[in-house]
């Protein structure tokens, strides 16, 4: 796994070992940034399950003011770490070792751009997460929020009644990518 584009472009990330996480695939991901690449100048971007960091650290490498990483897990805390290091991004990022449901409301102060979320396959994380930014103070009807998913119609089904428009859907084998703002 490499960042793709931007100042630190080539870069090879440490990738957590085992089977609990599953990094975002590189066309999966060189797909996601092309779509979103004119939003990303100077913006605040959150990953909210960031596994080794990979996503947002392609959208500081990429020129995003600001990431702020997230995971529960201390190993991935540990690889995140090592791979801010060597993308020499310590300046822009905000690494917090939180369960989501935290992080969102006690922890990010910032009004997010972009949020990316790709939580753990078969769980109701997304849905917990957009009940709650939808509720927040940190994003606006500008926020672009990202769910990755293997489970697509699940997704939908559960964020149909939420105050949140889909502006687009994409799909990459079994992986699809969902892109929401706020009604």
């Amino acid at each position: 796994m490499r960042i793709i584009g931007g100042k630190a472009r080539g870069t090879k990330l440490y990738t957590l070992e085992g089977e609990n996480t599953r990094p975002t695939l590189d066309r999966v991901k060189e797909s996601l940034f092309n779509i979103i690449q004119a939003e990303i100048p100077n913006a605040v971007f959150l990953d909210l399950f960031a596994g080794s960091g990979a996503i947002g650290l392609e959208a500081v490498s990429r020129g995003a003011k600001k990431s702020i990483l997230c995971d529960y897990n201390k190993d991935a805390i540990t690889i995140i770490k090592k791979n801010i290091e060597k993308t020499h991004s310590e300046k822009q990022v905000e690494l917090y070792q939180s369960d989501f449901k935290k992080t969102l409301k006690e922890k990010v102060k910032d009004k997010i751009d972009i949020i990316y979320i790709d939580p753990p396959y078969k769980t109701d994380f997304a849905n917990e997460a957009i009940k709650i930014l939808v509720n927040s103070e940190i994003i606006n009807k500008e926020t672009l929020i990202i769910i990755e998913t293997d489970e697509e119609k699940r997704i939908l089904k559960q964020i149909e009644n939420l105050e949140i428009e889909i502006i687009d859907k994409r799909k990459y084998g079994r992986v699809h990518l969902i892109f929401l703002k706020l009604k």
